[in-house]
């Protein structure tokens, strides 16, 4: 199978990820301690998938020097766009008020983008540099985004939003997570190896900051002190998938 559309399988099971957990949100009553529980180990994951087949690839292509620098760039700018969104009201999050809604409709599409875009990406810029995928990114990025799916859904069903409504947005979401990961393979295609190191980088920060901005905080209002546990199972689960696939 061509490399690129190895990428584009990737990046739409990733964005189908996020479809499932909508299906399940709408016709199931999901708890939210079960949501923040799934969501506290694809953390764990996601920081085992970035620190041990991102960063590492990343300086091992380049240098360190090139790698920190994408790192901290992509770590500002989702600081800077998640900034953004929160400003304009479209994204907030519900560790600050148990009551609070993560937005509707756009807020909704912006934020799960702001999300998945380095998520996907991350797998094409593995491939291109390496030549094959990793099974902790993939893995990692599935299993973050369903929660994802299950609570946006929740929200965006209780504003009364349509099937039609909420799931043509998922929908298009999982077509851009495709394309992310098409781009970021074709990103790379050719690339220098400090280029490569650099835009690799990138996505670790992005998801670096995502996790520790979103992900954790929305686990931790539900799961509390159990967090820090359920994030090590994840972390612990992501690294065997490392080992294992390489």
């Amino acid at each position: 199978m061509a490399p690129v559309f190895l990428a584009a399988i990737a990046g739409l099971a990733s964005g189908l990820t996020l479809v499932i957990g909508a299906a399940v949100a709408w016709f199931v009553n999901v708890p939210r301690w079960l949501v923040a529980t799934i969501m506290a180990f694809g953390a764990g994951v996601l920081i085992s998938a970035l620190a041990f087949d991102l960063v590492e690839e990343a300086t091992q292509t380049g240098s360190f020097t090139s790698a920190m620098t994408g790192f901290f760039t992509g770590a500002i700018v989702y600081v800077g766009l998640d900034l953004l969104l929160e400003k304009i009201g479209s994204r907030k999050k519900r560790a600050r008020s148990k009551t609070a809604s993560s937005g509707t409709g756009l807020g909704i599409a912006l934020g799960s983008l702001l999300d998945g875009v380095p998520e996907t990406a991350v797998q094409g810029l593995g491939l291109a540099a390496t030549g094959s995928l990793s099974l902790a990114v993939v893995a990692a990025v599935i299993i973050s985004n369903f929660p994802e799916g299950l609570s946006s859904t929740s929200d965006m069903k209780q504003n009364g939003r349509s099937a039609k409504y909420v799931f043509g947005i998922w929908g298009s979401i999982a077509v851009i997570c495709m394309l992310s990961a098409v781009g970021g393979f074709a990103l790379l295609g050719g690339a220098s190896e400090s280029t490569t190191s650099f835009v690799t980088a990138i996505a670790a920060g992005a998801i670096l900051a995502m996790i520790a901005d979103t992900m954790l905080p929305e686990a931790f209002a539900e799961t509390k002190a159990f967090t820090g546990l359920i994030a090590v199972c994840g972390f612990f689960t992501g690294y065997a998938l490392h080992v294992v696939g390489g």
